[in-house]
């Protein structure tokens, strides 16, 4: 097919002006989730320009399969391919129903097939290892460890914890209160330690990283700043290398939280409330985590394994 050189801005820009748009006041989605929609659609909106296309009115269901395959020829895993085509799905669906295109020619392509990976996710004596690491006599290790604690007990996204202001914490019941995805609040109880760790946490160091200055955030730094999603991921790649621990991301302390409650035999709508999931169907995803880890310990302990 031939191409055509991308031009300046366009019908093109408009339509996802609009459905950006559209989705930070209509759906309330986080600043996150905003600019990856927008690097992915941006991507495939230089894609159909270069390949002559106008308007989102012009694409056919030709040119969201050719634009899912060169993701696949240039080495995209699986899962960011889902994440390509749930974002021109919503794109096309938008412009469909706001009269910018006759139909939507992404509704009957599906996502390539195949196994989907399984969440990474630790051990109970590894998460112990990992929960160990922190200095709680310092009041920057007392942070830390209030903030591993919670995250491992509450199932929180990094976003979610970091985003807590400390009026969240209901030290009388047991609970915080946290605001997901959507800006949906969401009651989740914190389980004895991790109560403990922001116990200490609130009790002085708190006050100490702050010094003189004032915040509504409940996770600071030495600056008075609220502490970030890069500082946290930093922070955990330390202490994880310290415990001899190697992958570790702020989702693997999620995904382990999920996966030690099925475990223990916590039911899936149960674990999904807490997660803050909309659909149990991604709630479902680690029932397969939980059957793969059995499997394996009846490949290894059972005499006809």
């Amino acid at each position: 097919m031939n191409e055509t050189p991308v031009n300046g801005p366009g019908p093109l820009d408009d339509a996802l002006d609009r459905y950006l748009a559209h989705l930070r006041v209509e759906r309330a989605l986080q600043l996150a989730t905003l600019e990856s929609y927008s690097r992915d659609l941006r991507e495939y909106l230089d894609w159909l320009t270069r390949h002559g296309k106008r308007t989102l009115a012009e694409a056919t269901e030709l040119d969201v399969l050719q634009h899912l395959a060169s993701l696949q020829q240039r080495g995209l895993s699986r899962a960011s391919q889902a994440r390509h085509l749930a974002a021109l799905r919503g794109l096309h669906r938008f412009a469909s129903a706001e009269g910018l295109a006759p139909g939507d020619p992404s509704e009957a392509v599906e996502g390539s097939r195949g196994s989907r990976p399984l969440p990474r996710f630790l051990g109970v004596e590894e998460i112990d290892r990992l929960l160990a690491q922190p200095d709680a006599k310092t009041p920057a290790g007392a942070r830390d460890r209030a903030m591993l604690e919670l995250v491992y007990a509450s199932g929180l996204r990094v976003s979610e914890l970091v985003a807590l202001p400390a009026a969240a914490v209901d030290a009388r019941l047991g609970i915080v209160r946290v605001r997901g995805k959507g800006g949906k609040e969401r009651i989740v109880p914190v389980g004895q330690r991790a109560q403990e760790a922001l116990a200490e946490y609130l009790g002085g160091p708190r006050v100490a990283l702050l010094r003189t200055r004032q915040s509504r955030d409940l996770f600071v730094t030495p600056r008075g700043k609220k502490m970030t999603r890069q500082g946290f991921w930093k922070l955990l790649g330390r202490y994880a290398a310290a415990a001899g621990l190697h992958d570790v991301h702020p989702h693997t302390l999620r995904h382990s939280f999920a996966t030690h409650l099925l475990s223990g035999g916590a039911d899936l709508r149960t674990v999904q409330e807490l997660l803050g999931h909309a659909n149990i169907r991604t709630t479902q995803h680690y029932t397969h985590v939980d059957r793969d880890r059995l499997k394996a310990i009846h490949r290894r302990f059972h005499p006809r394994g």
